[in-house]
């Protein structure tokens, strides 16, 4: 379980496919980061919750199957790509995003983005089945990220735009600094909405 607030950010040092899968390799930006985690356990990379397999001077290394590479952009990263980072939460922390799983509903694709003077607005599109997922300044988890959805902006029959704010602390640690038009991003949408959504029957 995570919160969406990411704790770092890693650059992928190698990447290494294995039949249907591949073995990523990545380096965080703090160098003490991975001293409280050992081999098992999980973290979110890009929200995608995975299991690290190794650790050795500062890198760690995690296996991405067929399955999570189908619905995930983690499948887009290259050497040299910069992921976002959280570690689970623990019981005694506040949570200071929302409740993120870390499993990945759908991939969208940077759609605008706009620079401010002191801050950025990032539009992302993404299929429109999801629609019921999303409220106006709802909860949604991009990369790992916990945000707001500051408007709904369009809505068509195959798609729907949505913007966030992004104000200049989650822009410079978080590998939005990166993004460009058309880049592929993972979303989770709201856990409790899904839920509300399953019990009226409106989703499977």
């Amino acid at each position: 379980m995570f919160t969406g607030i990411v704790t770092d950010t890693g650059k992928v040092v190698e990447t290494t496919p294995r039949g249907d899968s591949i073995k990523f390799t990545i380096s965080p930006s703090k160098k003490n980061y991975l001293k409280d985690r050992k081999k098992g356990d999980s973290i979110a990379i890009n929200g995608a919750c995975m299991t690290i397999e190794n650790i050795k001077d500062n890198k760690f290394e995690f296996t991405t199957v067929n399955e999570s590479l189908s619905k995930t952009n983690l499948g887009d990263l290259i050497k040299g790509s910069f992921v976002n980072l959280e570690k689970p939460m623990k019981m005694h922390e506040s949570l200071d995003g929302h409740i993120v799983q870390g499993h990945v509903d759908a991939t969208g694709k940077v759609f605008k983005v706009k620079q401010l003077k002191d801050s950025w607005e990032f539009y992302f599109e993404f299929p429109a089945k999801f629609r019921k997922n999303i409220i106006y300044v709802g909860s949604i988890s991009i990369n790992g990220i916990s945000l707001t959805i500051a408007e709904i902006v369009k809505e068509t029959p195959k798609s729907i735009v949505i913007k966030v704010a992004i104000i200049p602390h989650t822009y410079s640690a978080t590998n939005f600094q990166y993004l460009k038009l058309g880049d592929r991003i993972n979303l989770e949408f709201d856990m409790l909405g899904k839920f509300v959504m399953r019990i009226l029957g409106k989703i499977k």
